[in-house]
């Protein structure tokens, strides 16, 4: 294959994956691409410090930081860290247990309407809050979960939500445990709160 024309391919795919996901469902040529380049975007990726995460089996792909060995020194962080609110970081463990319970079924995409996503948040979120203002909350929460690349809505049905995939590979089950021992100490402390109020 001529090298001007894999180069011509190459800069576009890693422009796409500097930008965030890449998805095989959206972009099949890209993800081909992607598969066929894929031992130049590591060596490519790996001078700036990144590392390739692909996976076939999901059909998506995405950059992270590179794990600095012992005998190295630490190139700035070229992709950023995210601090996530708590109801933000309860929606997507939320998602992931759905995701996680959903896949046992053998389906292939997870879709939730936003009535049945404000209901999944309803028991973890103080009360107090009128319902109007509660699902405007958690709107502003999925909103946020979306921009992240976690979820996206469904076109013409803006109130049924697709759980993406990805969502797997950034929440892990560890994660998830340490999340969920931490989720009861607060509803430990939600239920106290109103017992002494």
């Amino acid at each position: 294959m001529h090298t001007e024309t894999v180069d011509n391919r190459l800069s576009p795919l890693l422009i796409a994956l500097m930008k965030g996901v890449v998805y095989q469902e959206q972009d099949v040529a890209r993800w081909q691409q992607l598969l066929e380049l894929q031992a130049r975007v590591r060596d490519y990726v790996a001078v700036l410090g990144l590392e390739l995460m692909l996976d076939e089996a999901e059909g998506y792909a995405w950059l992270r930081t590179r794990a600095v060995a012992a005998d190295e020194t630490e190139l700035p962080r070229l992709v950023g860290r995210r601090q996530l609110s708590y109801p933000v970081s309860l929606l997507i463990a939320l998602l992931r247990r759905k995701l996680a319970e959903f896949d046992a079924g053998g389906d292939t995409r997870l879709i939730l309407s936003r009535d049945d996503i404000v209901e999944l948040m309803r028991t973890f979120l103080p009360p107090g809050s009128t319902e109007a203002r509660l699902v405007d909350q958690i709107d502003a929460h999925i909103n946020k979960v979306i921009e992240l690349g976690f979820a996206r809505r469904l076109r013409g049905q803006e109130q049924m939500i697709e759980v993406r995939r990805i969502l797997k590979a950034f929440v892990d089950a560890q994660w998830l445990n340490e999340f969920d021992a931490r989720l009861q100490a607060y509803q430990a402390r939600l239920s106290a709160d109103e017992e002494n109020a």
